[in-house]
């Protein structure tokens, strides 16, 4: 069997950060607030007070205090509340890369895909966002809805699985 943890973290503060127009403005007003640049696409940036996680163009996934972020949106976007919508759940372990083959359409075992790295993906027929957090550890964004069953595919997988 191969070394995997599948846990589920407590809820916390999430928000998405969308940008709709000005975007350069808006990275200036954000970093000059924030003290740091808006991640680039597919990476994740910030502190363990705030950490922004880039899955598409102009939309980042916030963990942490967003309460700086509308207004240095102002009018260029939103910030809208999701956590109580979105379970995140820990894949820890050396078998973590493994799993997420197991009905998915991403390439998690690339060795471009590192601490600080993100995805949206699908798996076992659910959206689901990754995120990098270290080389043994990686936290997946599933929807409310989906997790129970998420959860399940992926502890029936997990014992499956030869190390």
């Amino acid at each position: 069997m191969t070394e995997l943890t599948i846990s589920t973290l407590p809820a916390a503060p999430l928000h998405v950060f969308e940008i709709w127009s000005n975007a350069a403005a808006v990275a200036k007003r954000f970093k000059a607030t924030c003290g740091f640049a808006l991640p680039d696409m597919g990476r994740s940036g910030g502190s363990d007070a705030l950490r922004l996680i880039r899955f598409e163009p102009t939309v980042w996934l916030v963990e942490g205090d967003a309460s700086a972020l509308s207004a240095i949106l102002s009018d260029d976007g939103a910030v809208t509340a999701i956590g109580g919508g979105i379970v995140r759940i820990r894949l820890s372990g050396k078998g973590w890369r493994t799993l997420l083959m197991e009905g998915g359409v991403f390439d998690a075992e690339s060795p471009t895909f590192t601490a600080g790295c993100s995805a949206a993906t699908i798996i076992d027929h659910v959206n689901v966002r990754l995120h990098v957090v270290d080389e043994t550890t990686c936290d997946a964004y599933v929807p409310l809805s989906f997790s129970q069953g998420l959860l399940h595919f992926w502890k029936q997988a997990a014992g499956s699985l030869v190390g």
